[in-house]
C-alpha cells in the first residue's frame, strides 16, 4: 500500500492513544486493528503507521524537548551545590533501563563527605551511541557551570570512551573496577581451580592500596597461577587504569 493512500482515523488514534496508556505494545494494538477489520487487507494502514504515530504524537520525544526537560532537572539547585563541594570525582552509570519506553536511564553520582552516594544529575537517552553520550555530557556540563570533574567512572562502553575525550579533554577517565569485576566468572570460567583463582585476584584487588602494591602483586598472582599469557588479564591494561583512581 502507498504510503500516501495510508491513514489513521481519529477513533484509531484514541485506541493507540488508549492502549499505550495501558502499557499495551504497538504490535499488539495493530493485530488487535487486523482482527476487528478481518485482516490487513481490510486496512488502510500498516503497523509501522501506529508505531510512527506512537513515536511522533503519544510518545513526542525529540532531541530539542529532550535536552530542555534534561536541563530543567539538573539546574536543580541541590545538584548544583553538591556538585561544587563532592564533584571532584564523578561516576556515571547507565546500567538501568526503563521497561516502557526502553529507553537507557544513566546516573551522575559524587561521593559526599560521610561516604555517601550523592545524587548530581540524571538522564533518559534512546541510544547509547557517540553523539548521543557527547549531548548529554555537554548539558551535563553546562549545568554545573562548565566546570568538569577531575576524575570520571565508567563502564567499559567505547562510546562513552570517544564522548568524554571530547567534551571533557582534561579530565581523567577511568574503568568502575565493580564493572571489571563482574566479568571474572565469565572470563576465568574455563580454568582449573577458578574459584581459587577469582578469590586471589579480588584479593589483590581489594587489598592493594598503592599503584606500586597493586603492581607487585598483580604480577605475582598472574606467574603464581600460569596466567601470564592470558590477554584479558595480562594484555589489557583495564585493571591498572581502574586501580589508579
Amino acid at each position: 500500500m502507498l504510503k500516501q493512500h495510508r491513514e489513521l482515523s481519529m477513533s484509531i488514534h484514541r485506541i493507540i492513544e488508549n492502549n499505550e496508556e495501558a502499557g499495551i505494545r504497538p504490535n499488539k494494538t495493530y493485530q488487535s486493528f487486523v482482527a476487528a477489520a478481518g485482516g490487513h487487507r481490510e486496512l488502510n494502514f500498516i503497523e509501522k503507521d501506529v508505531k510512527n504515530y506512537i513515536t511522533r504524537e503519544v510518545r513526542n520525544v525529540s532531541e530539542q524537548e529532550d535536552a530542555k526537560e534534561f536541563g530543567k532537572y539538573l539546574a536543580d539547585a541541590r545538584s548544583r551545590a553538591a556538585f561544587e563541594y563532592f564533584g571532584d570525582v564523578i561516576s556515571f552509570d547507565t546500567t538501568y533501563n526503563t521497561n516502557r519506553y526502553n529507553l537507557v536511564c544513566g546516573s551522575f553520582v559524587g561521593v559526599n563527605h560521610h561516604g555517601q552516594s550523592t545524587l548530581l544529575g540524571c538522564s533518559l537517552m534512546k541510544n547509547e551511541e557517540i553523539e548521543s553520550f557527547k549531548w548529554l555530557f555537554q548539558c551535563w556540563l553546562r549545568c554545573m557551570g562548565g566546570n568538569a570533574p577531575k576524575g570520571f567512572l565508567t563502564d567499559q562502553c567505547a562510546s562513552m570512551k570517544r564522548a568524554l575525550e571530547a567534551c571533557m579533554p582534561t579530565t581523567i577517565h577511568r574503568w568502575c573496577i565493580w564493572h571489571i569485576m563482574k566479568k571474572i566468572p565469565s572470563k576465568l570460567n574455563g580454568y582449573k581451580g577458578h574459584a581459587d583463582i577469582e578469590q586471589e585476584m579480588s584479593q589483590v584487588v581489594w587489598n592493594s592500596h598503592s599503584k606500586d602494591s597493586f603492581d607487585r602483586n598483580w604480577n605475582d598472582f598472574l606467574l603464581n597461577f600460569g596466567l601470564a599469557d592470558n590477554k584479558w588479564l595480562s594484555g589489557n591494561v583495564f585493571l591498572k587504569s581502574a586501580a589508579e583512581v
